[in-house]
């Protein structure tokens, strides 16, 4: 059987987020699931600490969730640039925000070559998607060059334990796709994420959010891992289904989910 593609191969990357129906199916999972009551989006919006008047760069905007859902909460002196290196995603960002007030400008970008002036913005946003870029020293220093002296980068990301629990529930399945919860430990961590990031920026901090999932239905389950990379390699989906709904069944009806999430915060 094919390995799993890992979270930064490219071809993973372009076919995963061509358009964000793969990520709205993890998304929904978490929304239904997670036992903090107050949202990540509402949370990371918290740690922008940012003036009145500021120009904002988001790389891997997605479907640009995080503005829509703090839509009320945004200064009207923000201008924000949102990217994203999916084409598919970044119209969807347009179409999410169509008509919401705000100075906001919509554009590809890769964020291993930014097309953008040195110093020209006050922070940059990489919510989730550091881990997807192959040459992260690259995008590091890209970000660095864009951000004006005294700028912030906010980078979240998930830790080696996140959703360690779907990682195990996979492999019983099927121990050839064990690789499915197996995070490089050179990937952008929580753990190994203040360690690149401290050789271009200064003042690095962590803050982390606390949170898990108590899964108590199986198709949302189901929907979360076919939207993964697992997906090509799974060739009878039915058989899928039925297993995760006799794990579902032995755990009583309730499975309880590991989440490792937070925000790096670095000075430009």
């Amino acid at each position: 059987m094919p390995s799993v593609a890992g979270i930064s191969d490219h071809h993973y990357v372009t076919e995963q987020y061509r358009n964000a129906d793969n990520l709205n199916a993890r998304i929904a999972l978490h929304r239904r699931f997670s036992t903090n009551p107050y949202g990540w989006l509402h949370w990371v919006f918290d740690q922008l600490r940012l003036p009145p008047r500021c120009r904002i760069l988001e790389l891997g905007c997605g479907p640009g969730d995080l503005w829509r859902e703090n839509q009320d909460r945004s200064p009207e002196g923000w201008s924000i640039l949102l990217s994203d290196y999916s084409p598919g995603m970044t119209r969807q960002a347009m179409r999410s925000l169509a008509g919401r007030a705000g100075q906001r400008i919509f554009c590809v970008i890769d964020a291993q070559a930014v097309p953008l002036e040195e110093a020209s913005f006050d922070a940059v946003i990489a919510d989730h998607m550091l881990y997807h870029i192959p040459d992260r020293d690259r995008a590091l220093a890209e970000i660095r060059r864009v951000l004006k002296p005294g700028g912030r980068l906010y980078a979240s990301t998930i830790g080696r334990n996140h959703l360690r629990e779907l990682g195990e529930l996979v492999n019983r399945f099927d121990p050839n796709l064990a690789a499915w919860g197996w995070r490089s430990p050179d990937s952008f961590l929580l753990e190994s994420g203040a360690a690149q990031l401290e050789p271009r920026f200064r003042q690095v901090e962590l803050r982390r959010y606390e949170d898990s999932l108590i899964i108590t239905e199986s198709a949302p389950l189901v929907d979360y891992l076919l939207s993964s990379r697992m997906k090509p390699l799974i060739e009878t989906p039915k058989r899928f289904s039925e297993f995760i709904e006799r794990e579902l069944e032995k755990c009583g009806g309730t499975l309880h989910v590991t989440k490792e999430s937070g925000i790096f915060t670095a000075l430009r």
